[in-house]
């Protein structure tokens, strides 16, 4: 599979906006992110086209926690999002990159009072409220600053999405938000609205991630249409927004086919359509796209090393395991949830894929990359390109066995930067101290 700009040039080689990941391996090295600005750009277009001729009112929130840099915020703000961030490190660099603080919205399940703080003092859009005990946080940090800001509260609507347990959100036993069925989200709307320094705009929910079908978006919009309906019986609140997150999946392997960005549209608005006979009465819509912007659009590049053929049992079964210069520490998803990928031998694209290789990274586990795919008999030296690594790799990259963290090229129109610095041996050390007593 090729996304985004990626094609095979005149030389077999592996393209990404323009550039020879060839040259870009020689230019940066590996292990390197590749980012494909065009394919960034696109999809968050294709959000706002596939929804402007449907709904009256709809914004969109990038989910910074997929892919966040100094960069990637100014590429969102260009295209007209707005952003979520999800601890004060994610709105700091947010704010560093000169994002609008009225287009951030807070989220997260224990936010401490630094974020609270931070997010009044800097007068973000809003917060999601997640828990009873942020209400009474927020209400004293508000209370000490003499400040308003809205708020959203977080709901689960109970619905259990067809995706990986560890990527579930919306189901009723989750840490997230607050329970529709046992009447805590209703309770919740209630108490904000207690407090004049809250400004209650509206209701939000996530139900999960990796999404390959847009069924479970449509039960969780009416379940949180029912939810709007009760708050506005119950206390006469007006409830402006509708936020329904994420979860767009996007394609790891052949078999992944996610809705296209019309056909999640249509199923998310023709629910709201159902349930509103009025327009004016409709709820602005919130989404919340991370994933389905930035993974297709990044690709991974290493270079292979040692490759060998080892036994798998007494009949002669055998397994070739191509090594590689990275693995756990710059992409941790298939140890953390068994996450599967794609990948093609960008220095040969042209030869046949006629052996049966596993991806093996070089961490001190059982670090494997890719369990089996179809490749060219690699050979050392060769580049690797692992697909659809735009999210989820690079924020999620670690210091074991103290391997330095990749560095990140933006390509676009054959001309790469780099928007991310590929980390130092000095850099590993530069917040450590040794006491003077073991000196």
């Amino acid at each position: 599979m090729l996304f985004g700009t990626q094609v095979k040039n005149s030389l077999g080689h592996l393209e990404i906006g323009g550039c020879d990941t060839v040259e870009l391996a020689k230019e940066y090295g590996t292990p390197l992110y590749v980012m494909d600005e065009q394919a960034i750009r696109l999809a968050m277009r294709g959000y706002h086209q596939a929804f402007a001729s449907r709904y009256k009112r709809v914004k969109f929130y990038f989910a910074s926690k997929a892919f966040l840099s100094l960069a990637i915020a100014r590429i969102v703000l260009e295209e007209d999002f707005c952003m979520d961030v999800a601890s004060a490190g994610e709105l700091y660099v947010a704010l560093q990159a000169g994002f609008p603080p009225a287009k951030l919205a807070l989220h997260g399940n224990n936010k401490s009072d630094m974020e609270l703080q931070m997010a009044v003092d800097t007068e973000i859009g809003h917060i999601i409220l997640d828990n009873f005990y942020e209400i009474e946080q927020l209400g004293a940090i508000l209370k000490s600053s003499e400040k308003k800001i809205g708020v959203l509260v977080r709901a689960t609507p109970g619905v259990d999405p067809q995706t990986h347990r560890l990527i579930r959100t919306g189901q009723a036993d989750t840490k997230f938000g607050f329970n529709i069925k046992d009447g805590s989200a209703l309770q919740a709307v209630k108490t904000v609205l207690q407090n004049p320094q809250m400004i209650f705009q509206g209701i939000h929910c996530h139900v999960g991630s990796q999404l390959l079908e847009s069924d479970t978006h449509y039960q969780a919009v009416q379940i949180m249409v029912q939810l709007l309906q009760s708050i506005h019986s119950e206390t006469n609140a007006h409830v402006d927004i509708l936020n329904i997150g994420g979860g767009l999946g996007v394609r790891y392997v052949a078999g992944h086919n996610p809705p296209s960005y019309d056909t999640f549209a249509e199923t998310i608005v023709s629910a709201l359509n159902s349930a509103f006979n009025d327009e004016d009465m409709r709820p602005e819509l919130h989404l919340e796209p991370g994933r389905s912007i930035v993974g297709e659009a990044g690709t991974t590049l290493y270079t292979i090393g040692a490759v060998k053929t080892v036994p798998t049992d007494e009949h002669g079964s055998t397994r070739t395991y191509a090594s590689v210069d990275g693995g756990l520490s710059d992409n941790p998803r298939p140890q953390l949830y068994e996450a599967v990928y794609s990948c093609i031998l960008a220095n040969r694209m042209d030869a046949a894929e006629d052996r049966k290789i596993a991806v093996a990274g070089k961490h001190c586990e059982t670090d494997i990359l890719i369990q089996e795919t179809q490749l060219p008999l690699p050979i050392p030296g060769d580049l690797l390109a692992v697909q659809t690594t735009g999210a989820y790799n690079f924020v999620m990259a670690s210091n074991y066995n103290r391997f330095l963290r990749p560095a990140v090229v933006l390509v676009n129109n054959g001309t790469s930067d780099v928007i991310v610095k590929r980390q130092t041996l000095e850099d590993l050390i530069s917040g450590e101290v040794i006491p003077a007593r073991l000196r």
